[in-house]
């Protein structure tokens, strides 16, 4: 009888454990759930930065930068194609493009078109490693141990960039892929210097724009684009003497804790810089930085926690 009711006492204990078990993998799942259906929500919910940095000469009249990064275009993305659309109200003196435009290969035609009305404007532009490459399946627990390697650079997973880089020169932006040109504004010329994407290694700093012999003696800004903000790269720009540095590339983050902030940055930037204006130093240097959290995702992780997608304004204005 002993041996009966302790087995039966055995029984219940292991019946209640694994009910109390079979909860807990049932709550987490509902939760997984409920966090993977506020990701898949969040990633439309678009928005727009201000800033405002008094780099300009005195007397000048403010200038207005739109800057776009990471829009990771897939087919029939009809909500991003109408927000994109609507930044054109804004009517920016210049649109900066730092990158990472596709997700797909058949996307060119559906980026083009959201950005119709944009390419209207004056601008510039710098490739990312998802202008060149498809994204692949990964897991995403991979990117806690560091940066993602470069995507396979073979013919199968290679993007229509030489496409859209054309279209984006025919309506009249400049290619900055490890090049530098001057663009003149009223009151101001802006020397721009673009470097191809770190991640993949493709940078190759080219120096500022010459210029006349005079052309010190003008009132002149200088801008550099990089795709991925590796500190190595800051690091050079600063020192050239850059007034301004814009990047993409870290999302943000893409999922980030409430109150803490970004995870990862997907480079060796710092992760509390992966989003937002700070100021870059090094070597004496200071500088300007904005990282835009980017407006897509990679179609294969099409998620966002805590850090919803941007465009940024940056309002220029004179300095005091």
């Amino acid at each position: 009888m002993k041996t009966s009711a302790a087995a039966s006492g055995l029984g219940s204990t292991l019946r209640a454990a694994a009910a109390r078990t079979a909860y807990g993998a049932g709550a987490a799942a509902a939760l997984a759930g409920v966090v993977a259906g506020y990701g898949l929500w969040e990633r439309n919910q678009f928005g727009l930065r201000h800033e405002t940095l008094p780099l300009l000469p005195p007397g000048a009249a403010p200038f207005r930068v739109l800057h776009l990064s990471d829009i990771h275009m897939v087919p029939g993305q009809e909500l991003k194609r109408r927000w994109l659309h609507s930044l054109a109200e804004l009517r920016p003196d210049l649109v900066v493009n730092t990158g990472d435009n596709l997700s797909h290969r058949e996307a060119v035609p559906d980026l083009l078109e959201a950005l119709a009305p944009l390419m209207t404007f004056p601008g510039v532009f710098v490739p990312g490693s998802n202008c060149y490459f498809a994204p692949r399946p990964k897991n995403p627990l991979r990117y806690l141990k560091g940066p993602s390697g470069p995507p396979a650079n073979h013919p199968a997973f290679e993007l229509p960039w030489r496409e859209m880089h054309r279209a984006f020169g025919a309506a009249g932006w400049a290619n900055l892929t490890n090049k530098a040109i001057s663009i003149p504004f009223p009151g101001l010329r802006l020397d721009f210097s673009g470097v191809d994407d770190p991640h993949l290694g493709r940078d190759r700093f080219a120096g500022w724009p010459r210029g006349s012999s005079t052309s010190r003696e003008a009132p002149h800004l200088r801008i550099a684009l990089a795709h991925a903000p590796y500190q190595r790269v800051l690091d050079y720009l600063a020192d050239a003497g850059a007034d301004l540095i814009l990047a993409g590339h870290t999302h943000g983050g893409q999922v980030c804790l409430p109150g803490y902030g970004a995870l990862v940055s997907n480079c060796d930037l710092p992760t509390w810089r992966a989003r937002g204006l700070s100021v870059w130093e090094h070597g004496g240097h200071q500088v300007p930085l904005n990282v835009s959290a980017g407006i897509g995702t990679s179609r294969f992780a099409p998620v966002r926690i805590a850090c919803r997608p941007e465009a940024v304004l940056l309002t220029l204005t004179p300095r005091s």
